[in-house]
């Protein structure tokens, strides 16, 4: 922790006419894989009274928080986990977010942070599982294969393996854009839960079987694939980010 004078100057760049003890806390965050996991750490920290500002990067993963010098140490690693990441050593998002490290269903911002990752993670695999089951229909030849058949089951599977594959390299992308090089960038989004994207795309094409009756897609079928895609793997990732601390997005 450093401690410097500086002049009063609240968070809007307004000058009062008191001199304040500025102090800078340095915390090591977990879990933030691309800029917009900095970002949200940045709104959590600055969002806490008394903080002046907040300098978040991902690799590594650090904050630097300057503040008036009332804001406990306790309080800024609380507002870290309550964005769902982990300062090490120090707080865990189960830790702060229920009383004995108890786990439960209720932490609104580690819900509204899971949804944030499940929406990240439906762009990635919609885009590859749509774009194969929008073929199937046009191209028509897809769907007069004899049902049971290994053929079948190949186009079956097939939409899953590319959505698995167009979120990892969204996912790339997004963390390459918040200054990640591309060799830690893919392992990082190899990294991220499989187990919550292939429960997405199984639901997905599990939905438009239903309603439609067979592999091919139609404009009507999206908008309730999206909805089961989103609810289904959704209470897996608060159970993750909640119990581990990781978020993927």
């Amino acid at each position: 922790m450093q401690r410097g004078i500086a002049t009063g100057i609240d968070r809007r760049g307004v000058a009062d006419s008191t001199t304040t003890t500025a102090e800078v806390v340095r915390l090591d965050v977990t879990g933030m894989t691309c800029g917009h996991c900095a970002e949200t750490v940045t709104n959590a920290l600055e969002s806490v009274d008394g903080v002046a500002s907040a300098e978040v990067s991902v690799d590594p993963g650090r904050a630097e928080v300057t503040h008036d010098g009332s804001v406990a140490r306790a309080v800024l690693v609380a507002a870290v986990a309550g964005a769902g990441y982990t300062v090490p050593g120090e707080a865990t998002v189960a830790d702060l977010a229920a009383p004995g490290g108890e786990f439960n269903w209720t932490e609104g911002v580690v819900w509204k942070q899971a949804a944030n990752n499940t929406k990240w993670c439906l762009i990635g695999c919609a885009i590859g599982e749509f774009a194969t089951l929008g073929y199937y229909q046009w191209a028509q030849w897809p769907l007069q294969v004899p049902f049971g058949t290994p053929f079948f089951w190949f186009l079956a599977i097939l939409p899953l393996i590319n959505g698995l594959a167009t979120s990892v390299m969204l996912e790339t992308i997004l963390l390459m854009r918040g200054q990640m090089d591309f060799r830690n960038a893919l392992r990082t989004a190899f990294g991220m839960s499989f187990i919550s994207m292939l429960g997405m795309e199984i639901a997905m094409e599990a939905t438009d079987w239903l309603l439609t009756g067979d592999m091919g897609m139609t404009w009507w079928v999206i908008p309730p694939m999206l909805i089961v895609g989103f609810l289904t793997p959704w209470p897996y990732n608060y159970w993750r980010l909640k119990k581990f601390g990781q978020a993927c997005h």
